[in-house]
């Protein structure tokens, strides 16, 4: 697979949508509370399969919040681009495979 430049993908441009970066902030403070609870958990004894059960919750939980980031962040992109008439189908399909990039990354 061939690399698409980044600016189609805006890297250096924040998060703009207010209650999108609230929900990813919320969702990575939930994310925080349960790696302490994992901490807490070691420092008390518990079980492994117990701990090991709370470290793929909190890993779901990030994972799905990188992907509500980047969700909102390719909506984001795309209302710029088609509002200011600058996304040509060409453009779209860079912009998609560099997505597919950063989801890959996620794995």
């Amino acid at each position: 697979m061939t690399t698409v430049p980044d600016p189609l993908l805006c890297p250096g441009q924040p998060l703009k949508d207010t209650a999108a970066r609230a929900d990813v902030l919320n969702r990575l403070k939930r994310a925080e509370g349960q790696l302490r609870g994992i901490q807490r958990m070691i420092e008390n004894g518990e079980e492994c399969l117990k701990v090991a059960q709370q470290f793929a919750a909190a890993r779901r939980a990030l994972d799905s919040t990188y992907s509500r980031m980047t969700v909102c962040f390719v909506e984001q992109q795309l209302n710029e681009r088609m509002q200011s008439g600058q996304m040509d189908a060409q453009d779209l399909k860079a912009l998609l495979a560099n997505v597919e990039t950063l989801l890959a990354r996620q794995g």
